[in-house]
């Protein structure tokens, strides 16, 4: 327990010092709180600063309902609130700086009936707040009918390699949550979980490229938290949604929200169901080379996939409301997927001239069950106006089965039939506690303490046999029982401070990490088991100066840490194809990241930023031959070294003329991945990602022109990847007296977006290309009914870390 006193110590020595060297905010700032026809904090709301009838800057109001503008040039203005469902209010003129700092603005429903809530204005696709990007799903057309990973796919910063690995601003390592807890999932199951979910079932996504010290210090690229629908609005309310999508096979999505708040208790309740064909198709061609680099053979393979998925997806719960200061809550959901897909390959041996030499036909049968169910209990207290208290537990379970079988068959005289299956079983249990204390010093000033401790235990079964006659004989080559418990145990603590047009915060984070492993033997292999005990510290903070009305400088920096999930210590095969296996690696150790942003603000016009990062014990992919059998390759994580990231990115969001809005982002990545793999390798290179997003209001219509491009790019020391895009267009109208609307979308108009590259080995280099079925045009409807549909944020779970910062508007 030494090293846990001594990080608390740590961090509140830390932050007193900071305390007692800042000084008090000068009345250049200006609140506005912003509650509900009920006297409630109104969490949110947009609150647009205005001089002439011209937008100045533009703040969101805190889970208090506040809004904060900071150092405002001295000259005379008036605020505007505007809150789905609420009446637009404008408040009188003030001026800045002058006697009055605050103000209070009470919000009146637009009308209890449906008809008249659509004049409220349309919220934008894409939001930009201080440490984070904001991605209203719903806003964007050509959303429509897309599961969660796509949505990704398309949005700003964002990158998804072959694998569903997920990348953010050029760099790999992402943590992802969902309802802000982590999934604590990696991989195949992570991009399972991912594509078995609709947009429908999600209100916002929020890229967040620097988390403070409040935030899980894991991923080094930072955090992806995606936020499911819930409203809070008192009475009955809900939508209904369904989506029918064809591409090369069909698609349908269907999405049912519910809420209903009388008195002290709100209740919520979603159901999704999806059912949903798909397609990959795999070209790859593999020269193997001697050790004096001439070529000795060609392996030339074509992989068609086809499946389907049907899921069904259950969240309900309840907020009661004890008292003013005091509301508990829960919540429940669950998770079901099930998910069958074929591999039918032809793959030929050829010499090297190219002459067949020989032929094998494979065949991989796939059927995959997934479940998941977690529990949160939350309760929050205000001990007075200054200072309140969040206390959340969560459980979490996955329960993931996978039956596979192989066929290979050689296609000449004489030729083998071979006949192989597994059972993969994997069960996650995770129990997480958490308590959060807020303490606000002044109107400005705010301190935050935390603690946070998870427990995670898995039990994955990797059980082949092989067909020999009649008989099914047991693998126990491949045949593998692990079983992995892990422990982090965390504490923080953050100081927000304002010093005349320059505001900060410090923060501090300890986590001690600890795990045990065991491998099971068998008849042919013993048994092992290895454990790793460590402590760290992950200091983070930011400096904002207000240097006007219009422009501000940003400064992040943040020490954070990646975990090797236990899916990668585990050193058991699985097989991909006949002559391609994956593995895991024991020995793998957390890669640890510096990350530094520099950033200015135009108003909410223009955005630019310079990044710098460097990552050691830099986890990549490295391919490596199979023993007793070069012609089989096996690929595992390792790491390999360093990698440096030069980051340089503008965002612009205009709108060129009343009907047209234009959200773009270019970000430029210069890469330098130093690794080791047999020999010193060192690999860089330039990377560009564009993102643009058009809107365009015509009557009644909302049409939307959106598309992506990505240039060469580079997350493993070993893979290069091609050029890769899509374009995307979606036309949208209100129905029914406007309480529907129907939406029409086609993604990837030209069939662009591939993923292909070239991958070295030892001894060996891969050319592949990889299609999807994402060319799709979807049409959807939605139905609201009772008040006016408004998302917004439940208090943040035991599981992850407080997504706002406090004193900030």
């Amino acid at each position: 327990m030494m090293p846990f006193k001594t990080a608390a110590c740590c961090i509140l020595l830390s932050l007193c010092a900071l305390n007692t060297f800042c000084q008090q905010a000068n009345s250049h700032d200006f609140f506005i709180a912003v509650l509900n026809e009920s006297a409630q904090p109104a969490e949110a709301a947009t609150v647009k600063l205005q001089k002439d009838n011209a937008t100045v800057l533009t703040a969101v109001t805190d889970n208090k309902g506040l809004a904060h503008f900071k150092a405002i040039k001295a000259g005379t203005y008036t605020f505007v609130v505007t809150y789905t469902g609420y009446q637009q209010q404008t408040t009188p003129t003030y001026q800045i700086p002058g006697k009055i700092t605050s103000a209070t603005v009470t919000l009146q429903p637009a009308s209890t009936s449906l008809n008249e809530v659509s004049v409220v204005a349309r919220t934008p696709p894409i939001q930009h707040q201080q440490g984070k990007v904001i991605l209203d799903v719903g806003a964007s057309v050509t959303n429509t009918g897309l599961t969660v990973l796509e949505v990704l796919e398309k949005s700003p910063g964002v990158m998804v390699d072959k694998n569903g690995g997920i990348s953010l601003n050029g760099k790999p390592g992402v943590l992802v949550m969902i309802d802000s807890k982590p999934t604590y999932l990696s991989g195949a199951d992570l991009n399972n979980l991912l594509t078995s979910m609709s947009s429908t079932q999600v209100a916002q996504i929020e890229l967040i490229a620097n988390p403070t010290a409040r935030y899980d210090a894991n991923g080094n690229a930072g955090i992806i938290n995606i936020k499911t629908k819930k409203n809070n609005i008192k009475g009955f309310n809900g939508s209904l949604t369904t989506a029918f999508g064809q591409g090369i096979y069909p698609k349908n999505t269907n999405s049912l929200v519910l809420n209903y708040r009388v008195g002290k208790v709100n209740t919520f309740l979603n159901y999704n169901v999806n059912y949903v064909e798909y397609m990959m198709d795999i070209y790859a061609l593999r020269k193997y080379y001697d050790p004096n680099g001439a070529l000795t053979a060609m392996f030339d393979q074509y992989s068609y996939l086809p499946g389907n998925s049907f899921n069904n997806t259950l969240k309900t719960g309840m907020d009661y409301f004890i008292s003013p200061k005091t509301t508990i809550g829960f919540a429940i959901s669950g998770t079901t997927v099930k998910r069958n897909s074929s591999n039918r390959a032809n793959a030929n041996w050829l010499s090297p001239q190219g002459v067949p030499d020989s032929a094998i036909n494979t065949t991989n049968e796939s059927r995959n069950r997934f479940k998941n169910g977690t529990i949160n209990l939350n309760l929050r207290h205000g001990f007075s106006a200054s200072q309140d208290l969040e206390v959340n537990a969560d459980y979490l379970h996955y329960d993931i089965k996978a039956d596979q079988t192989f066929e290979n068959q050689l296609v000449a005289a004489n030729g083998y039939h071979e006949l192989s299956r597994g059972n993969i079983p994997t069960g996650i249990r995770i129990a997480s506690a958490k308590a959060d204390y807020t303490l606000k010093l002044n109107k400005t000033d705010a301190l935050a303490l935390g603690w946070k401790s998870s427990l995670t235990n898995t039990d994955n079964l990797a059980a082949y046999e092989n067909l020999n006659g009649s008989v099914w004989e047991v693998d126990n080559a491949k045949t593998n029982h692990f079983i992995y418990k892990e422990n982090i145990h965390a504490l923080y603590g953050t100081l927000d401070k304002k010093m005349g047009k320059v505001s900060g915060q410090l923060g501090l984070r300890y986590e001690h990490t600890g795990y045990n492993a065991h491998q099971l033997g068998n008849a042919v292999q013993p048994d092992s088991s290895f454990s790793r005990k460590y402590s760290q510290l992950f200091p983070s903070g930011y400096l904002t100066y207000q240097a006007d009305s219009v422009n501000s400088f940003t400064l992040t920096a943040s020490r954070r840490i990646d975990r090797p999930p236990f899916q990668l210590l585990n050193p058991f095969y699985a097989i991909i194809n006949k002559y391609t296996y994956s593995t895991g690696n024991p020995y793998l150790l957390p890669q640890l990241s510096w990350n530094f942003e520099l950033s200015h603000q135009y108003k909410e016009l223009l955005t630019t930023t310079a990044s710098y990062s460097r990552i050691t014990n830099y986890f990549s992919q490295i391919f490596l031959s199979a023993p007793n059998d070069d012609a089989i390759l096996l690929y595992t994580q390792g790491n390999v070294g360093s990698t440096y990231n030069l980051g340089l990115s503008a965002t612009l969001v205009t709108s060129p003329v009343k009907w047209w809005s234009v959200t773009a982002q270019a970000l430029y990545n210069h890469k330098q991945l130093r690794g080791f793999n047999g020999n010193s390798f060192t690999t860089e290179i330039d990377q560009l990602n564009v993102n643009v997003n058009n809107q365009f209001t015509i009557g009644k219509y909302t049409a939307e022109l959106t598309g992506f491009y990505t240039t060469k790019a580079r997350n493993d020391v070993q893979e290069l990847l091609y050029p890769t895009g899509q374009v995307s267009v979606g036309l949208s109208r209100p129905i029914f007296g406007k309480k529907g609307t129907l939406r029409l979308n086609a993604r990837d108009l030209f069939f662009t977006n591939a993923m292909e590259g070239f991958t070295s080995f030892p001894n060996a280099t891969e050319y592949f290309l990889l299609h999807r079925d994402t060319r799709v045009v979807t049409l959807s409807f939605t139905y609201r009914f009772g008040k006016s549909y408004k998302t917004t944020k439940r208090a943040a779970s035991s599981a992850t870390d407080e997504m706002e910062r406090v004193g900030n508007g």
